[in-house]
């Protein structure tokens, strides 16, 4: 039986501004509408629909702020009803071979020793799923023989952005792997592109469940001890058939924050790769986001509605606004409400440089947007200044805000669509489009819509001190007290 494993984590900091802490690289919406998230659910369906015997089960392992985001993406792909979604959830982040290890354990508990389990990251782009499907197909043969498989993608050209796989003598549908190699300079990549056994290392892997454990008490004893501890901690307070599972925070702590590569690939000899030939991109840079979308004759690009005069080679990502480029060459330009990035392409893989100087100011831009998304919608903050902070502020039918107070701020609430059940202070009533209530600083309050529409509402903070901490919540749907 196979279960698709979903490795959802890391920031993405190399496409700030659009990707941010609070809201990473899974979850950026392309040009068709889809994140990478939802592509990669889809995916993981495909491959169960021709694995006969499996149970209808997708995996992800996340941070726990992204599950609500992750379940959305999970039902907006259209999987609901058809397959089990099941969530592991990270306290922070602890890289791959955390990630991995834990996964191995649920699955073994549930599932037996011989489970495989498909790692697939969730930030990747792969357009040919049959190809990608005939080279899962592959990598199971390999994985039911106990190896520890990964994929090559053949390269087309010599990327120094990904690293590579060197591979020897055949191996079934595969090769053994004589080493993994880091980031090449350009003429290493030209030499591996002309000698035909370097691979692109997808990062993606096959293997059986007890397999893996067994090599990473063999070869990373540190991860695999520390897993097992987590996992024992964990499963003494959460059924392993639970849908969601929250991970011990004090025993996730103890896990080296090492990667899959790093721990177990480069160091077990029962590694093999399958040679894969569907198109791949990992959308490291803005210079890979940017060829998604079609060049006009001077190889400009733009995401969003953009002028260029006189300019060659620039990229305009602007969904909100119009953006005009006259004399440029080779810039990457994006626009978001409250960030700007201009760049050259040469520099795409250092913005990962501005997210780090902004984190060292605790500069807000590194972590949210100015709309951000919670469980039960959004909210958007449309103005603030000293003593006063105004929200655009959208409630999901069915969905309610926490039962919470705030200590130094009072709020007014305006109705513009749909209608809200305002619980306030001992009052409950409902407000409808073009009325108003008041929310005094101390009163127990709760927002819900009730309808069928979505809700939205204007809301104006009036304080000394406006900040998203100055919560006190006393009942909430989505564990959040």
């Amino acid at each position: 039986m196979l279960i698709p494993v979903i490795l959802s984590g890391g920031a993405g900091t190399r496409l700030w501004p659009v990707s941010r802490e609070g809201h990473p690289k899974p979850f950026i919406r392309l040009a068709d509408g889809e994140t990478l998230l939802h592509k990669t659910y889809r995916r993981a369906a495909f491959v169960l629909d021709a694995v006969e015997g499996s149970p209808r089960e997708i995996l992800t392992v996340t941070n726990r702020e992204y599950y609500f985001l992750s379940k959305d993406e999970f039902a907006h792909a259209g999987l609901e009803g058809r397959y089990r979604s099941a969530y592991l959830l990270e306290p922070v982040g602890r890289n791959t071979a955390a990630a991995v290890a834990l996964a191995a354990h649920s699955v073994l508990e549930r599932h037996g020793p011989r489970a495989l389990l498909l790692i697939l990251p969730a930030d990747h782009l792969i357009r040919d799923t049959t190809a990608f499907g005939h080279a899962v197909e592959q990598a199971l043969v390999l994985a039911r023989q106990q190896r520890l498989v990964t994929f090559g993608v053949v390269p087309d050209r010599p990327e120094t952005g990904y690293g590579y796989i060197e591979a020897g003598e055949p191996l079934g549908p595969g090769r053994t792997v004589v080493r993994f190699v880091e980031k090449p300079p350009l003429e290493r990549a030209e030499a591996y592109l002309a000698a035909g056994n370097f691979y692109w290392n997808a990062g993606m892997f096959c293997f059986e469940a007890g397999f893996l454990l067994e090599e990473m008490q063999r070869h990373a004893p540190e991860v695999a001890e520390a897993a097992a501890r987590c996992w024992e901690r964990t499963r003494g307070r959460a059924s392993p058939e639970s849908a969601m599972i929250e991970l011990d925070a004090e025993r996730f702590a103890d896990l080296p924050d090492i990667s899959l590569d790093y721990a177990l690939m480069e160091r077990s000899d029962a590694v093999a790769v399958v040679p894969a030939e569907f198109d791949w991109s990992d959308i490291g840079s803005w210079c890979a986001l940017s060829e998604l979308v079609e060049p006009d004759e001077a190889g400009n690009r733009a995401r969003g509605e953009a002028l260029f005069l006189d300019s060659r080679d620039t990229y305009v990502h602007s969904e909100d606004r119009f953006v005009a480029a006259l004399g440029v060459e080779g810039l990457m330009i994006v626009d978001t409400p409250d960030a700007l990035l201009v760049a050259h392409r040469d520099k795409a893989q250092d913005v990962k440089q501005v997210v780090a100087r902004l984190k060292e100011r605790d500069h807000e831009a590194y972590k949210f947007h100015r709309t951000v998304v919670r469980p039960w919608g959004s909210y958007t903050v449309l103005e603030e200044g000293p003593g006063f902070k105004i929200k655009r502020i959208e409630v999901k039918p069915g969905a309610s805000l926490s039962l919470q107070m705030h200590h130094h701020r009072s709020e007014h609430w305006i109705v513009v669509r749909g209608m809200a059940k305002i619980v306030n202070g001992e009052r409950e009533c409902y407000v409808r489009p073009n009325e108003s209530t008041y929310i005094p600083a101390g009163h127990k309050h709760r927002l819900e819509n009730p309808g069928v529409l979505d809700l939205v509402m204007i809301e104006v903070q009036c304080g000394e001190y406006l900040g998203e901490d100055d919560i006190v919540r006393f009942q909430d749907h989505y564990g959040r007290v």
